[in-house]
C-alpha cells in the first residue's frame, strides 16, 4: 500500500505498521465474505430483490477482482444503490455486509472514491452495532491513508462526531481508528479548526472525566495524537497541555504514564516549551519531580526522560533550582533500584551540562560528588551510571571548588575501580579514561592518582594503551600513564610492563598524527627517570624512531624559519 506523501518518519512508520495489520484483517474478512453472502442468499429478505442479485454477482466477481480490482466493477451505480439500501437497513447483518464491501473497496481501490459513496459510510458510522462501526471506520482510515477520500468532505459530513461517540465504547480497536482518523485529518490545514472542535476538544473533556476508565482511554488517545507533528500542534492550540499536566497528579498509574509520555513528546519540540513552563507555581516541574519518585518504575523513568528533555531550557533550570531539585535526586541515587538510580544520574548529568551560572556550585555544595564517589564503588557494572558519573565529574571539576570536592571524595578511587569491571563496553571505558585523563591535568589530583593506583589498574591501563584499533581509548590510557609520578612505588608497578609500553610507544612514534608522537615523547621523558627503562630504550627501534621524529621536527623548524617574516596575523586574517 502506498503511503501519502508529506508524513514525518514516525507517522510513516506507524502507518506502515497499520497497513500490515490492515492487510491481515482484510485477508480474514475476505475469507468470511463468501460465507456471509452465502447465508444472505438463503434469506427471503433478498431472494427476489435487485440488491440481492447485484450483491450475489459482486461476490461471484470477487475471485476475478483479486487479479483486476477494476474500478468500474467496484464503483458502478448499481453497487452504490445496493450499498445505500444495506447501510440504511435495520438489520445489522446487512449493515455488516455493506461495511465489509467498503473494507474490500478501501483495500483495492486505485482512484479517488466518488463523493456519492460517502453517504453510506456516514450511515454505517451511525449504526448501533459496534462491529459495523469498527469495520467501516477501518475502511475510512484505509481510504484516508491512500488519499482516496477528500479530507475536507469527511469533516463537512460530520464523521468525527459518530467516531468520537464510538470511542466512548472503550473498545481498543475503535479508539485506534479514532486516533488514526484525527491524525490524518489534521494534516490538512483547512481541517484543523474542525478537527480541534469536533475531535480533540471532546477528547480533552473526556480526559477530565470522573470515570477512571473513560479518563484512561481518553488520555491514551491524546498520547497517540502527540506522535504526529500536525495533531500535536492542534492539541497544544486546543489547550491540551494544562490538562495533561493535571493528569500527572492522577491516582491511576496508567493515566500518569500516558500523560507523562504525551508531555515528553510535546517537550521534544522546543517551540512548545513556553506553554509547558507557563503553568503557574512551577506545576509541571513539581509534578515531574514527584513522579520521578513513583513506585511504578516506568512512570519514574518517563518522568526523568521528560525532565531531561526540558533540562536544556534555562527557565526550566531556574525552576528546578528554586524547587531544590538536587535533594530528591540524591535520594533516588541512594535507592536500591537501578532504574531510579540511572534515571537520577542521567538527569543530573544533563543539568550539569547546561547549568545556570551558579548551578554547578549548588551541585557541589549539596555533596553530589561525595554521593557519586560512594556509588561508583557499588555500581561498577552499570554503564549508564558510570558514563554519566564521568560526565558530571568532568564538568564539576572545571572550578577550583569542584577540584577540591573531587579530591575529598571517593570519585578518583571509584573511577580507578571501574577500570577493572569486566562487563563495561569500550565506550564506557572510554568515558572513564577520558575523565581520569582530565583529572591528571592538575597536580593535586595527579599526585593522588599516583598514590591510589594499584598494580591491577596499571596493568589494565597498559593493556588499553595497546588497543591501537581504538585510538581514543589508547590515547587516553597512555596519557594517564605518562602523567604518573615516578616515585619508588610507581617504578615498582610499571617495571613489569616496560616491554609492552615500548611496543605501543613505537606505534605512537610511527603515527602520522602529531598528537600521538607528542604523547610518545612525553611518556619516554617521564619513564626515563627510571634507569631500567633508559637501558631498555638504548639502541632500540623506539630510540631510532625517536631520532627520525627529531630530524623531521628540525626540518619542519628550518622550513618555518624560511617564512619567519610572516606574522600570525597575516596567516589568520
Amino acid at each position: 500500500m502506498s503511503m501519502a506523501s508529506g508524513f514525518c518518519e514516525d507517522c510513516s512508520r506507524l502507518l506502515k505498521e497499520f497497513t500490515v495489520q490492515l492487510r491481515k484483517v482484510c485477508r480474514e474478512f475476505q475469507q468470511k465474505i463468501m460465507e456471509v453472502f452465502r447465508e444472505l442468499s438463503q434469506c427471503t429478505c433478498f431472494r427476489n430483490t435487485p440488491d440481492r442479485n447485484l450483491l450475489r454477482t459482486r461476490m461471484q466477481e470477487f475471485p476475478f477482482q483479486h487479479q483486476l480490482y477494476d474500478n468500474e466493477t467496484l464503483l458502478n451505480p448499481g453497487s452504490l444503490q445496493a450499498l445505500s439500501r444495506l447501510a440504511t437497513s435495520e438489520n445489522t447483518d446487512l449493515q455488516m455486509s455493506a461495511a465489509m464491501y467498503y473494507l474490500h473497496l478501501s483495500h483495492h481501490l486505485k482512484s479517488p472514491l466518488p463523493d456519492a459513496f460517502m453517504e453510506p459510510v456516514m450511515a454505517l458510522l451511525l449504526s448501533t452495532d459496534l462491529d459495523v462501526q469498527k469495520t467501516i471506520s477501518l475502511s475510512l482510515v484505509n481510504l484516508l491513508v491512500k488519499n482516496n477520500v477528500c479530507k475536507e468532505l469527511v469533516i463537512e459530513m460530520g464523521m468525527l462526531v459518530p467516531i468520537l461517540e464510538m470511542f466512548q465504547s472503550g473498545d481498543a480497536t475503535a479508539q485506534s481508528h479514532l486516533c488514526a482518523c484525527v491524525t490524518m485529518l489534521s494534516s490538512s490545514e483547512s481541517n484543523r479548526e474542525a478537527v480541534k472542535v469536533d475531535g480533540i476538544m471532546p477528547l480533552l473533556a473526556l480526559a477530565k472525566s470522573y470515570n477512571p476508565q473513560v479518563q484512561q482511554n481518553a488520555t491514551w488517545a491524546l498520547l497517540h495524537l502527540t506522535q504526529s507533528d500536525w495533531s500535536t500542534r492542534i492539541l497544544c492550540q486546543a489547550g491540551a497541555i494544562p490538562v495533561l499536566i493535571l493528569l500527572l497528579q492522577s491516582s491511576d498509574s496508567e493515566v500518569q504514564f500516558y500523560s507523562c509520555t504525551a508531555l515528553c513528546n510535546i517537550a521534544a519540540v522546543q517551540k512548545h516549551h513556553p506553554k509547558l513552563l507557563s503553568i503557574g507555581g512551577h506545576f509541571l516541574s513539581k509534578s515531574l519531580l514527584t513522579l520521578m519518585s513513583s513506585s511504578v518504575q516506568k512512570n519514574s523513568t518517563q518522568a526523568c526522560r521528560c525532565l531531561k528533555t526540558l533540562s536544556k531550557n534555562v527557565l526550566f533550570q531556574e525552576q528546578l533550582m528554586e524547587l531544590d531539585c538536587v535533594l530528591p535526586l540524591k535520594a533516588l541515587l541512594k535507592t536500591s533500584s537501578p532504574v531510579w538510580t540511572e534515571s537520577a544520574i542521567t538527569l543530573l548529568s544533563a543539568l550539569s551540562a547546561h547549568p545556570p551560572t551558579n548551578f554547578q556550585d549548588v551541585l557541589i555544595n549539596e555533596g553530589l560528588l561525595d554521593e557519586i564517589g560512594l556509588l561508583l564503588h557499588h555500581h561498577t557494572s552499570s554503564s549508564v551510571f558510570i558514563t554519566h558519573s564521568c560526565k558530571i565529574i568532568t564538568k564539576l571539576c572545571s572550578s577550583s571548588m569542584g577540584q577540591q570536592a573531587v579530591m575529598e571524595s571517593l570519585c578518583l578511587s571509584g573511577l580507578l575501580r571501574a577500570l577493572l569491571s569486566p562487563s563495561l563496553s569500550d565506550d564506557t571505558v572510554l568515558h572513564v579514561t577520558s575523565c581520569l585523563h582530565h583529572l591528571t591535568t592538575w597536580d593535586p589530583s595527579k599526585s593522588n592518582m599516583s598514590l591510589a593506583i594499584t598494580s591491577e589498574q596499571v596493568s589494565r591501563l597498559v593493556k588499553l594503551s595497546g588497543q591501537i584499533q581504538n585510538p581514543r581509548l589508547s590515547y587516553n590510557s597512555a596519557a594517564i600513564i605518562s602523567k604518573l609520578e615516578m616515585n619508588e612505588e610507581m617504578v615498582h608497578l610499571l617495571r613489569p610492563h616496560y616491554t609492552n609500553i615500548v611496543e605501543y610507544l613505537s606505534v605512537f612514534l610511527h603515527n602520522t598524527d602529531v598528537k600521538f608522537q607528542q604523547l610518545g615523547i612525553a611518556t619516554i621523558f617521564n619513564l626515563k627517570k627510571d634507569g631500567d627503562f633508559s637501558s631498555l630504550l638504548a639502541n632500540s627501534e623506539v630510540e631510532a624512531q625517536l631520532w627520525k621524529v627529531h630530524a623531521q621536527t628540525e626540518e619542519t623548524r628550518r622550513l618555518l624559519q624560511m617564512i619567519q617574516p610572516l606574522s600570525p596575523s597575516s596567516l589568520n586574517p
